[in-house]
């Protein structure tokens, strides 16, 4: 049976080239590269406030927000990149931390000539979009933060995996089979519709086949000690950095 996804694609692709988006490949260093959905007219773009979606740990960063792009593209300069190793974003450094993730998404708007972003960010994109906040707050000049925390420190893995009954996250968010990919969306979503479950293959397959190691390891360096933690000092205006849904 064909991969619903390959039909899903091209079709999917082609409508956001009607919306006036574009995939872009960007290098940021030499082993580098981040994947990006971007306004297709440049030079109306600029003229547009830019809007920047950071994905969570489920599916890459279009697909993740694909109804918001559609909804607002028109209106806004909107830029949708893969977090290294989900989609088509890769790095040969041995870097794993949401520091270096901020890093690279930084570098990589600026390549793309974006100068001040409101930045939305979803569960691990969002703990990425507090990063890049800090470390840069005259790219980032306001946030829209949702399903996400500032840093997973031990204790809220500790509280956050006991309610959800897994053992690790790794279990939880790189699922091996059918039925973890059910659990997965089933905790994930409020009412998760039914679904059958040659979809839950074809995502299986698509989504999580690739760079398991280096995900291992993302969530691996995402931890940290509860000593060790100290809250961001942002300096943006705070009524404009962030708001948590």
């Amino acid at each position: 049976m064909v991969n619903t996804w390959s039909l899903y694609k091209p079709l999917f692709h082609g409508v956001l080239k009607l919306a006036g988006m574009n995939r872009q490949v960007v290098e940021i260093e030499s082993g580098t590269t981040i994947n990006f959905w971007v306004p297709s007219d440049e030079t109306t773009s600029k003229k547009k406030p830019a809007v920047v979606f950071l994905h969570g740990f489920g599916f890459n960063g279009i697909l993740t927000w694909q109804f918001q792009v559609l909804a607002l593209a028109n209106k806004y300069a909107v830029y949708v990149p893969d977090l290294l190793f989900f989609g088509d974003s890769t790095t040969d450094k041995s870097e794993r931390s949401p520091a270096f993730q901020a890093e690279c998404m930084a570098k990589g708007l600026w390549k793309l000539g974006v100068e001040k972003c409101t930045l939305v960010g979803l569960s691990y994109g969002g703990m990425v979009g507090f990063k890049m906040a800090e470390m840069y707050p005259n790219l980032v000049d306001s946030m829209v933060i949702t399903c996400s925390v500032m840093a997973l420190t031990e204790s809220i893995t500790r509280d956050g995996l006991q309610r959800i009954g897994f053992p690790s996250w790794a279990q939880y968010l790189i699922p091996e089979t059918v039925e973890g990919v059910k659990t997965l969306l089933d905790v994930a979503f409020y009412k998760l519709l039914w679904i059958p479950n040659f979809i839950y293959k074809d995502i299986l397959e698509v989504m999580y086949s690739d760079h398991r190691k280096e995900r291992h390891e993302l969530l691996e360096d995402l931890i940290v000690k509860d000593k060790n933690f100290t809250a961001p000092h942002f300096t943006q205006v705070r009524e404009k950095l962030t708001l948590i849904l």
